[in-house]
């Protein structure tokens, strides 16, 4: 184990962890340079399309004797939970900086969790061969925000591979080599590597031929291929079917020893057995389990239903195979009376919804249809019941309502000065508060709010990006329940309640949400056979109202000859039967109108 350096890189989104990882792989000749290309870390097409990383992704390297297991990981808020269980798994971690942007708010939240858990931070500065690098300035930053000396910060690129080798002798020095832990999981005690095998579960991977594939971080003892072990939570026995490590594709090996990070093949092929944070321990083991960790929280709740209902069993299996490579995705079964059997989604925000609906599709091609994206709420009505209300239809008729709690987040932005009113502007119509402004470098400030969690999700990420020209970066954190003045909101199509476009809104806000919800409809949804009614319904009556004609054209091609009266006749006829379409036609909504309806403008 002396020669183990378990470690991740954290930072912010686009500060070139992917990039410097490109070139850890290559100078260490884990990966042949012929055979190199961009982000090869991120295996998904969608991470490759979008350029960033979604999924952590351990790989093994060796240089100069040492074994170095990187984890790398997401730098987007909404995958702060794959962050925080990679970091688990190491001792170290790697605070990697832009030199052209300096601390951002992300890497804030990052750090402070990397410092929890006891990790040893080495501090570098990325793109210092960029033109645009400010190299004093971002090495004052992180001195100040480590409290050391500026020279301590190192110096790396990414693109051309600078600084790489003094980062991995860094990591030597200064990240210490794995530990066995004692019995209570709690106190790190070196162990004889024939002591009874304990891992610790970071995530896992689904193969339609091997099963479940379990990646772990052995903690104490041996694994071997062939071992009947056991999770220790549901009790599940199998038989190791193989063993390996990742250099970064699958090599299989005969056993994995304390302190190395790889995969074991369960050949298990069903879901619900193992979780994340679970331990693996030898079949009929007493040996205790490992610390886990703390189960995700939803941020957001969406419900997905099939555009077909033939679709359904379908779509539960993409789910349960999508939730084992992504442990913070819960959902649960509900229905509803115009789109038939679905799931409800919960989920850690606005992209991390982007891209399970995404990966569904991709993966599992099945067309979906997605309901407008909520928050929890606990409601409290007229009869004194108090229940918690996660779905947009569930929530009590306007009438009912004694009282609502909704979450607040504490949220933390780092702006230049100069885009400081344009930033307080938006807060103020997003509902927040300032709590302080500090100076946090040079040029820049650091305002710490309070504000609702449902006016962070309505587009504040990117509202803030385009009034501070892409300066400004945020992070935050759950808070209590405070009282909330909302109201359901729902749109009424053809007299009929769509359940997918309800939404709840500020009180003082429902006229103009209605307004611009039913105007989006009304230029977005295809004209039907007869006119059609949209209208935007609050606070107990219609808010808004717009008609959508029907198709115009009157069909008379086939008719020749004959005077005028013979086609004004057929046109009667054709208005009598939309006249009856209107009263008991159905309004068809295809797949597109519900994603361009919850996808902000």
């Amino acid at each position: 184990m002396q020669h183990i350096r378990n470690f991740s890189i954290i930072a912010h989104i686009d500060h070139g962890k992917s990039t410097l990882a490109d070139r850890l792989l290559e100078f260490t000749g884990t990966i042949e340079k012929r055979k190199m290309r961009e982000q090869v870390l991120d295996s998904m097409e969608l991470e490759r399309e979008r350029g960033i990383t979604i999924k952590m992704q351990p790989v093994r390297m060796e240089w100069e004797n040492h074994v170095f297991n990187l984890i790398d990981t997401p730098g987007h808020i909404d995958f702060s939970y794959e962050v925080s269980r990679a970091l688990s798994a190491v001792e170290g971690a790697i605070l990697l900086v832009d030199a052209t942007q300096g601390v951002q708010a992300q890497t804030l939240t990052t750090l402070r969790s990397a410092q929890a858990l006891g990790l040893v931070i080495v501090p570098a500065l990325s793109k210092v061969d960029s033109p645009l690098a400010d190299i004093d300035s971002a090495r004052a930053q992180m001195a100040k925000l480590l409290a050391i000396d500026p020279n301590e910060v190192l110096l790396c690129s990414g693109k051309t591979g600078e600084g790489v080798e003094g980062l991995l002798r860094s990591i030597i020095e200064k990240v210490p080599p794995p530990s066995s832990v004692s019995e209570n999981g709690t106190q790190p005690a070196v162990q004889h590597s024939s002591a009874p095998s304990r891992s610790l579960i970071f995530d896992f991977q689904y193969s339609d031929h091997q099963g479940v594939i379990v990646y772990l971080r052995v903690m104490d003892g041996t694994v071997k291929k062939g071992d009947a072990l056991e999770f220790s939570v549901s009790g599940r026995n199998f038989n190791v079917l193989d063993i390996g490590t990742f250099s970064p594709a699958p090599l299989s090996r005969a056993q994995l020893t304390a302190g190395e990070i790889g995969y074991v093949v369960t050949g298990i092929k069903e879901s619900g057995f193992a979780r994340v944070g679970d331990t693996i321990r030898p079949k009929g083991s007493r040996v205790e389990p490992l610390a886990g960790y703390s189960e995700p929280r939803p941020v957001v709740w969406a419900s997905l239903y099939p555009e077909s209902q033939d679709d359904f069993v379908g779509l539960r299996q993409a789910l349960e195979r999508l939730r084992l490579s992504d442990s913070s995705l819960s959902f649960e079964e509900e229905s509803s009376g115009m789109l038939g059997r679905g799931f409800r989604c919960g989920l850690l925000g606005m992209l991390h919804l982007e891209i399970v609906t995404e990966r569904l599709r991709r993966e599992s091609d099945i067309s979906l249809v997605v309901t407008t994206p909520t928050i929890t709420y606990e409601v409290e009505t007229n009869d004194g019941k108090r229940r918690s209300v996660y779905s947009p239809p569930q929530f009590p008729e306007f009438g009912d309502i004694k009282q609502v709690w909704e979450p607040f987040v504490t949220a933390e932005i780092i702006v230049p000065s100069e885009y400081l009113g344009a930033t307080t502007t938006l807060l103020y119509t997003h509902e927040a508060v300032v709590e302080t402004t500090d100076a946090f470098a040079e040029g820049r400030l650091m305002i710490k709010v309070v504000m609702p969690l449902r006016e962070l999700m309505r587009n504040f990420f990117d509202k803030l990006k385009s009034a501070t020209a892409g300066y400004a970066s945020i992070s935050y954190e759950l808070r209590e329940l405070r009282v909330a003045d909302v109201a359901r909101m729902d749109l009424l199509v053809a007299d009929e309640l769509v359940p997918a476009f309800s939404r709840i809104v500020a009180k003082h806000r429902a006229y103009e949400e209605a307004v611009a919800a039913v105007e989006k409809l009304n230029n977005i949804l295809p004209r039907q056979m007869f006119a059609t009614k949209i209208q935007g319904f609050a606070l107990g009556r219609i808010l808004s109202s717009k008609t959508l004609p029907a198709m115009s054209k009157n069909v008379t091609q086939h008719m020749y000859g004959g005077d005028r009266t013979r086609k004004m006749k057929l046109w009667a006829k054709q208005k009598k039967g939309k006249e009856k379409m209107k009263e008991r036609g159905r309004v068809n909504i295809p797949e597109e109108v519900f994603l361009k309806m919850v996808k902000s403008d």
